[in-house]
């Protein structure tokens, strides 16, 4: 059965400047239990909430069987860590995900590319490693609330993006 691994609501970026210099140090508490999305704006407290250039991918999403034994969320700064989906073929369609609190539906706008910052995070060939298969980047279309745990997942035709 898919699962909710992870998730991260994160209100600072840890990747700036050069990846040899490192990361900054992660905040206490991004990783969480629960998330509250809010439709067109993201994950509320997360840093890309109501960002103007994030609009339209404000949520990012990532397989567990895309990462190395050990790595998480922390280590590739997306937000929602989910097992059991193959999420890298899902651009163009909507994610229905539902822990319990009901169905939370994220527009799939394109895949959330790897950056040099995985080669530090992940380890040697990280970067190399995520190419195709580094997650997406979703939109939003209502509020919800999501749960680490298992989850019922669907995915659903994007009746916008048919021209």
């Amino acid at each position: 059965m898919p699962a909710i691994v992870e998730l991260l609501a994160s209100p600072v970026h840890r990747f700036e400047g050069r990846p040899s210099d490192g990361p900054a140090p992660a905040p206490d508490g991004e990783l969480v239990e629960e998330i509250h999305l809010r439709a067109g704006l993201g994950i509320v407290g997360d840093r890309y909430f109501n960002h103007p250039a994030h609009k339209d991918a404000s949520v990012t999403v990532i397989a567990r069987e895309s990462l190395p034994e050990g790595r998480g969320l922390s280590h590739v700064r997306r937000n929602i860590l989910l097992a059991g989906v193959p999420v890298d073929e899902l651009v163009g369609s909507v994610l229905s995900l539902d822990t319990g609190a009901g169905p939370v539906l994220l527009r799939v706008r394109r895949p959330a590319n790897p950056c040099a910052w995985m080669d530090v995070t992940l380890g040697p060939g990280g970067w190399k490693s995520l190419r195709r298969k580094g997650g997406i980047r979703c939109v939003p279309l209502n509020d919800g609330v999501l749960r680490v745990g298992p989850v019922t997942a669907t995915v659903l035709p994007d009746q916008t993006s048919a021209g």
